[in-house]
């Protein structure tokens, strides 16, 4: 087994392979740019080594500085993580002629799969049924609109040499194939240093099913079940979850033995991942082979108990899987939703910034676990697991340089709605303050009913969020269960304030019972009767009865509330409090009845009026201004293009108009809200 293995990534899934590597023994070596000097992988590991400035193609995928720093530390292997020179071929053959294991697939497997055009083409003669579409290179924008119209739209216009999202574009016309083919070309230059792009057709409706695969050296290979990923925005997976719901065992095994023998036609071993998508009838085609670990790996280490990480180094060390295919059994459910550095009240708009709190729930593991070869029972049958893969900390800096994933939040319970509830207490456990993020979106999404039904497809966020993602309604009966929280809580302040020392002589203050709850435009009276073991709330006819151990100060509040837990994340303001629960964003002011009636005569404050400037919604680069003074531009046309965290985003007009002036140029770095362009 290696001694030394250096992992040439950064972030989450830099911390998560040494993880791993520290309980097998293992020493890791860390690389780091600029931006990462004081990064949480950088403190885990053993050894760090700098590797240039902060921007990707100076440092994380210049295969000359990882190797540099192989031979720096004597590393007898290196793991890629995913992203970054991942699925590299030129890497792992560099690792090679260095004496060097790689811990993924041979460079030939590289090669056949990396590549999805040439990957398509393997993939039809070994029997895998694919997408129609246009496997050749693509010259221009107009050729790009020529091919989509022949193919018939809407198509997907993707990096040959992509993948995360990076590079992929939907058209649904000519001039949006363009278009397309123009972002998805620059995106992959910059993200890959590859801008091939193909096109094929995009189905409509589409579940995305993958399919886990796993192989030796030895010719054995084996699937270890298939992961739902069709909650994307943007073909960004946002949230996955191991099984499917929707598929039956006799379309589990077909896309799974395919899956098997795709990788057996290049002479696949490591972790690998197949890529599906499924239609309505459970027909499915193959996208794509991911050669290296996914993203939304843990999911389906909780329900098979099978380390993938330390599968790969073992692999990669010669040793034959310790497992048969008829060893691999599915064992309850998991979930997994991703944390990103977005704002969804922004249109989910990167954002940077100091994580100024960040406390996720308490990690709790549960279930089988095979470990260095045997099966470790970690916890009883029936508990529920918590899992948050990470790479930030309290205090440490978003990036705008990279991947704007935070966490892997992951939950596992015996079945699906269990997991789904052990999401929604966990989502409303986890503080993060500082940056805006997706936290609420999240939440939101457990919530629907689509989702808590399973049936989900690739379209869902687009169908349910058309306008975007303006925080969660949340039903009566649970906005009477908060103000009833609120209710309580504010009596405990109150009370706590009737102690304070160096008070006048008969000037003894009454908390009384009966208060007025506004969440909102809406008002809640509340009668409130305290006892030694909590309090009893009527409100709306019934009585609501809450206990919690919460005090004034503290930022998380978690309460039972009528016999079901309620957590609350708490700010202080005037009269009242700022709670966040379930994706919804209260304001809440807890008054006296005759404070209430004096509340409703006040004036409500207005917001400014933006409706004629064109403001930058992140911090980022501009990259292109589509427009100039004087020129008259129509609803949904482009004006222009900003570039933030490797992802290009254009703005658009909402209404007609006519330019006033521009007040920024491409190459200007913008702050969030500056004014790019006035309209008259």
């Amino acid at each position: 087994m290696f001694k030394k293995i250096l992992i040439a990534n950064r972030g989450e899934i830099a911390c998560r392979v040494i993880k791993t590597a520290r309980r097998m023994g293992i020493a890791t070596v860390a690389v780091y740019s600029d931006a990462d000097r004081n990064a949480l992988h950088v403190k885990m590991a053993d050894e760090a080594v700098h590797i240039g400035p902060p921007p990707a193609n100076q440092s994380y995928i210049v295969i000359d500085r990882i190797m540099e720093a192989i031979r720096q530390t004597g590393a007898e292997a290196v793991h890629p993580g995913y992203g970054f020179l991942s699925e590299n071929m030129k890497f792992a053959e560099a690792l090679e002629a260095e004496g060097v294991f790689f811990i993924g697939p041979p460079s030939g497997a590289i090669e056949a799969m990396g590549d999805k055009i040439t990957s398509k083409k393997i993939a039809a003669e070994a029997g895998v049924s694919t997408v129609p579409g246009y496997m050749g290179l693509i010259a221009d924008a107009d050729e790009a609109a020529r091919i989509s119209t022949q193919i018939g739209y809407p198509v997907m216009i993707k990096a040959s040499a992509g993948g995360g999202g990076k590079g992929m574009r939907i058209a649904w016309s000519e001039d949006e194939a363009r278009e397309g083919f123009e972002s998805s070309k620059n995106e992959a230059a910059s993200s890959f240093g590859d801008d091939r792009i193909f096109i094929e057709k995009f189905v409509t409706q589409p579940r995305h099913i993958e399919i886990q695969v796993l192989a030796d050296k030895h010719g054995n290979a084996v699937y270890l079940h298939e992961r739902e990923c069709s909650i994307q925005r943007r073909n960004q997976k946002v949230i996955e979850e191991a099984p499917s719901p929707f598929l039956d065992e006799a379309t589990r095994a077909a896309m799974g033995q395919q899956a098997v023998a795709l990788a057996k036609a290049v002479g696949y071993s490591s972790a690998g991942t197949v890529e599906f998508i499924v239609d309505g009838d459970r027909n499915f085609y193959f996208l794509e082979m991911n050669t290296r670990l996914q993203v939304e790996h843990p999911v389906t280490e909780l329900i098979t108990g099978v380390d993938l990480v330390e599968q790969m180094i073992r692999v990669a060390a010669g040793e034959p899987l310790p497992f048969a295919q008829s060893d691999l059994k599915i064992t309850g459910w998991a979930m997994e939703s991703r944390l990103y550095a977005e704002d969804p009240y922004r249109n989910f708009l990167p954002s940077i910034g100091r994580l100024t709190r960040y406390r996720p729930p308490a990690e709790v593991a549960s279930g089988p676990m095979l470990a260095n070869g045997k099966w470790l029972e970690q916890a009883r049958q029936g508990d529920q697991a918590v899992r948050n893969d990470t790479g930030v900390y309290e205090g440490g800096e978003i990036s705008m340089f990279y991947d704007p994933m935070i966490a892997k939040l992951c939950t596992w319970a015996p079945s699906r709605p269990e997991a789904i509830e052990a999401m929604r207490l966990a989502l409303d456990e986890f503080e993060v303050e500082g940056i805006g993020h997706n936290l609420p979106f999240l939440s939101a999404v457990m919530d629907h009913p689509r989702f808590v039904s399973g049936e989900i497809t690739t379209a869902f966020i687009a169908e349910e969020y058309p306008e975007g993602f303006q925080g969660a309604t949340l039903p009566d009966a649970d906005l009477h269960r908060i103000a009833a929280a609120a209710a309580a809580m504010h009596r405990v302040a109150e009370i706590r304030r009737t102690r304070i020392t160096g008070r006048l002589d008969n000037h003894e203050r009454h908390v009384g019972e009966n208060w007025v709850v506004f969440i909102g435009d809406q008002e809640h009276p509340v009668r409130i009767r305290a006892d030694r073991d909590g309090s009893t709330a009527s409100i709306a006819g019934q009585d609501l009865r809450v206990e919690s151990d919460w005090k004034p100060g503290q930022s998380l509040a978690r309460l039972m509330v009528d016999d079901r837990p309620l957590v609350l994340k708490v700010e202080r303001i005037a009269a009242g409090y700022r709670l966040r629960t379930r994706g919804a964003d209260l304001r809440v002011h807890v008054r006296r009845p005759r404070a209430a009636e004096l509340a409703r005569l006040m004036p409500v404050k207005q917001a400014p009026d933006t409706s004629k400037l064109l403001l930058c919604p992140m911090p980022g680069l501009i990259v292109k201004i589509n427009v100039a003074p004087g020129d008259e531009v129509q609803e949904g046309q482009a004006l222009a293009t900003v570039e933030a965290m490797k992802m290009e985003n254009i703005l658009r007009a909402e209404r007609k108009g006519v330019v006033k002036s521009v007040n920024a140029e491409p190459g200007q770095s913008l702050k969030v809200d500056e004014i790019i362009m006035e309209f008259e």
